[in-house]
């Protein structure tokens, strides 16, 4: 069977998936990484809650400036045009439903949409949901990114949360390391899943009820380190 995507995969099948245009807002963790899988030849005006419209990702070799930094801590630069703004109106943008995608990390998705990716139970760290309840409203779309199963081998798909929300029916679309799976009217649909998973296998490592697609591919992805 192909290996599974790892992180760095993950974040450019998503960045792949975001159109033209499209103003984006990225959580901590993988989907960080989106801002360095995007393609070349596409624009995508990427959103910081700390106050950052326009930035993009570092070169190899560009110097770091510890004063331009994004919400995640992560040092960036910034592409002509871009700008600057206080806090506030960085949510006032969220609340507003001005960004067209927001990339979110998650501990579990349910069948229906909702999201819990805050809290975990016995955790050592405390928890911090920071803007994430924020974009999973104000975004047209939340796209998430998350391995398909813990550590412990439980699925973070499930028919339904039981970790504390972060939203309510707000998942548009999944990418884990071994598929892409659509929330529709209809429940999960598997779009793409790594050549030489079955469908049943899919299934029996997911917790949500999956419909397979009709057209239906292979998840691929170029040769990246993570």
């Amino acid at each position: 069977m192909t290996q599974p995507l790892n992180r760095l995969q993950m974040a450019w099948r998503c960045a792949h998936d975001i159109p033209e245009g499209s103003v984006v807002n990225l959580g901590v963790g993988i989907p960080l990484a989106v801002l360095d899988q995007t393609p070349d030849d596409r624009e995508i005006i990427f959103h910081s809650e700390n106050g950052i419209l326009g930035m993009k990702a570092l070169d190899p070799g560009d110097p770091e400036d510890p004063e331009l930094v994004n919400a995640g801590k992560r040092p960036v630069k910034m592409n002509p045009g871009g700008a600057f703004f206080h806090h506030a109106d960085s949510f006032l943008m969220v609340r507003g439903g001005h960004l067209d995608y927001t990339v979110l990390g998650a501990y579990e998705v349910a069948e229906n949409g909702d999201l819990a990716n805050w809290r975990l139970p016995n955790s050592k760290t405390a928890p911090a949901v920071g803007g994430a309840m924020d974009l999973a409203y104000g975004a047209k779309q939340v796209y998430v990114i998350c391995d398909h199963n813990s550590k412990d081998g439980s699925p973070k798909i499930v028919k339904k949360t039981e970790l504390p929300l972060t939203g309510r029916e707000c998942v548009s679309r999944v990418f884990t390391d071994i598929a892409v799976i659509d929330r529709t009217p209809d429940g999960m649909v598997v779009r793409e899943m790594i050549d030489g998973m079955t469908f049943d296998e899919l299934q029996d490592r997911t917790g949500a009820t999956l419909r397979l697609a009709n057209d239906w591919k292979p998840l691929e992805a170029p040769d990246l380190d993570s």
